[in-house]
Order: C-alpha cells, then structure tokens, then sequence
C-alpha cells in the first residue's frame, strides 16, 4: 500500500546500510518506484541485490564501503554519481547502536561512534550537495533516533550522535535552503530489525515497550518507507528542517 510518486522514476538514489533493516526496506520501496538506487555497507551486499532484481525487476548497485573511513566514503559517493547520475536523494541511514558503559567507554569508542552516527552523516551531505546545487535542488534524509528525546541509558555516543543529527539536519537546511535542497530527519522509535530481535528483543521487552505506544503494534522497517518516499519527493516540496516522529506515540505517552 505504498504510495507512488511519479518525480522518483529514474532519479539517482544512494542509501547508507540499504543491503539490511531500514535500509533494506528503503532500498525496496525506492526501487518500487523506479528509482536508480546505490546502497552501502562493508558485507557483501550481493545476493541482497539479486533478490532485490527478482522481487522488483530493478536492481540496485552496492558498493562495499566502510562509511566511518571519510575518504573511502567520498569516492563511493562519486562511483554512484558517476553510475547513475549526480545524486538526487541522499539517505544517510547507516548506524551503530552498540551499548556501552558510560564510566568505561574510552577515547576510541567514542571517537568510532561519532564517526559511524555523525561524521559520516556530515561528510556524505558535503559529497552531494555540489551535483546538488548544480541540478537546481535535491532531498537529503537523515535518520535520527528518539533515543536522543527521552531519558535513556546504556549508549550515550549514540544518543549524542543522534542529537547532533537534528542539529546537523536544521543548519544544513537553512544553509542551502535557498539552493532548493531540502534537509529532513526521521526520528523511529524501535523498529524491529533482525539486528534487534537477535540483541534485545524479548516478550516482556517488547510487551513493556507497546505498552508505552500510543498504537499497540510493533514497528516494522517497511513502516519507514512512505515517510522517506515522501521526504524524497517533490510532495514535501516546502518542508525542511523538520524531523519526523515515527514511533508509534511513544514519546507522547
């Protein structure tokens, strides 16, 4: 029941992590629409691709890269451009969640964790905004977290790199803004990845967490889809800045 948006047929596409969870389903619904979409990620990415081509009759182009490596990520950026065209839309999606103990956490934790959540997300946007201001506009999408909304423990790299996130999104939007590019955040709550079934799911987490939810069902990846297809295209034409919600009513509760 995904929406389609006729302005994303053949538009260039790149998504970070888009071979698993999030990204997975966002590389589907982009590729649904007829968009030339890269993805990538440091594991192959190959056999995804090949279910991808089969289930949509679209492929995509993985590149393997490592996006806490600045340089490596620049030229994946450029080999998608040259691939498919200066990118229109840019999904900065790729994270690491991983918990830690704030009173044992050491310079180079943290600096790993700032580079996979933030520097990444900072230098990927530096990468396309030329082609971007060249061809009269684009969408960039930044994947935050409500982590960085609420009282939580246990990852505060992560939270703090989701807050600089919003506020990365705010300034990058004001900055080109008059350059017809467009800068958004979405903000899930917990979205059930197999990464998260493996890690932290339990019924009685799960069941304590919907409790919380102003909606009672567990969020599903797929369940990003139409929030970024929408950021993507030309129907938020007047929105920037902004960071969607999308977590069930979880923080409102």
């Amino acid at each position: 029941m995904t929406p389609m948006f006729d302005d994303l047929k053949g538009k260039s596409v790149f998504i970070t992590g888009g071979g698993s969870g999030i990204g997975a389903a966002l590389t589907e619904a982009f590729l649904r629409q007829g968009a030339q979409v890269a993805f990538c990620q440091r594991s192959d990415g190959t056999e995804f691709c090949d279910q991808m081509e089969a289930a949509t009759g679209n492929r995509p182009l993985f590149l393997p890269c490592d996006i806490s490596v600045t340089d490596q990520l620049q030229l994946t950026l450029a080999t998608a451009a040259e691939a498919q065209g200066p990118i229109a839309v840019l999904v900065n999606n790729a994270a690491n969640d991983e918990r830690h103990n704030t009173l044992t956490t050491d310079a180079a934790f943290w600096d790993q964790s700032m580079a996979v959540n933030l520097r990444s997300y900072f230098f990927a946007a530096q990468s396309v905004i030329p082609d971007m201001q060249a061809s009269g506009g684009g969408s960039i999408i930044n994947f935050s977290s409500i982590s960085c909304m609420m009282a939580d423990t246990g990852y505060a790299a992560y939270i703090t790199a989701n807050a600089g996130i919003i506020g990365l999104t705010r300034t990058l939007a004001r900055e080109f803004g008059p350059d017809r590019i467009r800068v958004n955040a979405i903000a899930p709550g917990w979205v059930l990845t197999e990464r998260q079934k493996e890690l932290w799911v339990t019924p009685e987490s799960l069941a304590a967490h919907l409790s919380r939810q102003c909606l009672p069902d567990p969020i599903e990846p797929a369940d990003m889809a139409g929030a970024v297809l929408f950021l993507a295209s030309a129907a938020s034409r007047m929105m920037t800045s902004q960071t969607l919600i999308l977590d069930g009513g979880y923080i409102s509760s």
